[in-house]
């Protein structure tokens, strides 16, 4: 050790953070270590349970002295000093020895600082979305190379129907950042209803400066979403702010989830609107809600039936987790039919019940509202509406 050194170490203060002090007593406890060891092999005849070493460095001159330890053991099976010398520091120890000792601590700091400051930068962003490199695909996770760091990518937060392949850019939806023995382990989601969140605020500027709201989503990742979205200025329309000219913002979104279709409603504080609002692109003749039950009992027009249950129910589900409510759809003659026999009413539209079995809106739409975009048609059997924003491949 030399004045060079302690200044080197002082650079490296400045430079990536890691206290001198950290590394001066990272290197004592190293250097007695391998003092110890090079003793023995020096001294044979001692026995290594009982030999002990302790080194000191001054900070400002980086002269380094030695002390060898008689050790004996405790009653309690731990070792105390019994007594210690101070020994020359020869100058092969100096020189070959400490060298090497000092280069492999401080290699191993700027490791452990790197590490530190990686897990650190990223744990503050958690809810937040990257852009990463597909690097290595396996069964259970797709690898991301984000730069400094790999993010982890489950294959359950994996869209069925995405296709990744390998050096291809996709952005993903940090859930969880961890400590790991190796550096922080940073897990993402290409599911998760925040990824639409954050894309649409780098689309939609009016989202990002607090105009526009994000009040509701529900996923279907890989086939289609809703989202509800409000103004806080009356002169701005929601709908429109995120659908963008000519649908450029919903567009950018669509193509970065691989033609997800994006329903775009209008957010109502009125139950019984909302409901009605997230059913587009079906024509909702009247909505009327039970809040003891929390149902919402929807008339449509007899050719509007099919498009508002939606292909497979999806229409009415994503409208039932979007809005919180039970929907019970019926067509205008098939309500008609029950109000004139009510002892005998008819039977419900079988796709509308599926919505209804899923009455409560997404766990993490609620906690992260996310974003969708508009399609131009629907997904499956659902058309257009006139007035709704939504954006499709």
């Amino acid at each position: 050790m030399n004045v060079e050194m302690i200044q080197a170490l002082r650079e490296l203060e400045r430079d990536k953070g890691i206290a001198f002090e950290t590394i001066l007593h990272a290197l004592e406890d190293a250097m007695a270590a391998a003092f110890k060891s090079w003793w023995r092999q020096q001294h044979p005849e001692l026995d290594e349970e009982r030999v002990g070493a302790r080194a000191q460095i001054d900070p400002e001159t980086g002269d380094m002295r030695i002390w060898i330890q008689e050790l004996a053991e405790t009653e309690d099976g731990g070792t105390e000093v019994v007594s210690e010398k101070e020994v020359e520091v020869t100058e092969e120890f100096k020189g070959r020895i400490g060298a090497q000792t000092a280069k492999q601590v401080i290699l191993q700091k700027l490791r452990e600082a790197e590490r530190e400051m990686t897990y650190e930068e990223f744990a503050g962003r958690e809810g937040d979305i990257v852009t990463g490199i597909v690097q290595q695909q396996e069964r259970r996770y797709t690898l991301l190379d984000l730069g400094k760091v790999e993010a982890l990518l489950p294959q359950a937060e994996q869209v069925p129907s995405e296709a990744l392949r390998h050096g291809e850019r996709v952005k993903a939806y940090i859930t969880e950042v961890r400590k790991g023995t190796k550096g922080p382990q940073i897990v993402v989601s290409r599911t998760h209803p925040g990824l639409l969140k954050k894309l649409f605020e780098l689309e939609v500027p009016e989202i990002e400066e607090g105009i526009v709201e994000i009040k509701a989503v529900a996923r279907e990742p890989g086939h289609r979403s809703k989202i509800a979205v409000a103004s806080r200025e009356p002169a701005v329309d929601p709908v429109g702010a995120c659908v963008g000219p000519k649908g450029s913002r919903v567009r950018m979104v669509v193509n970065e989830l691989r033609g997800e279709k994006i329903d775009v409603v209008p957010w109502s504080p009125n139950p019984a609107e909302f409901v009605a609002n997230a059913l587009q692109p079906a024509k909702v003749k009247e909505v009327r809600i039970d809040p003891a039950t929390q149902t919402a009992l929807v008339i449509v027009p007899d050719y509007q039936l099919s498009l508002a249950i939606g292909k497979e129910g999806q229409n009415a589900r994503l409208a039932a987790r979007l809005t919180g409510w039970r929907i019970d759809i019926k067509s205008e003659s098939q309500f008609e039919q029950e109000q004139r026999a009510p002892a005998q009413p008819a039977e419900p539209a079988p796709a509308a019940e599926a919505p209804a079995a899923e009455p409560v809106a997404e766990p993490r739409a609620a906690a992260e509202p996310s974003p969708a975009e508009p399609a131009a048609q629907g997904a499956g059997g659902d058309g257009p509406a006139e007035g709704q924003g939504a954006a499709g491949a």
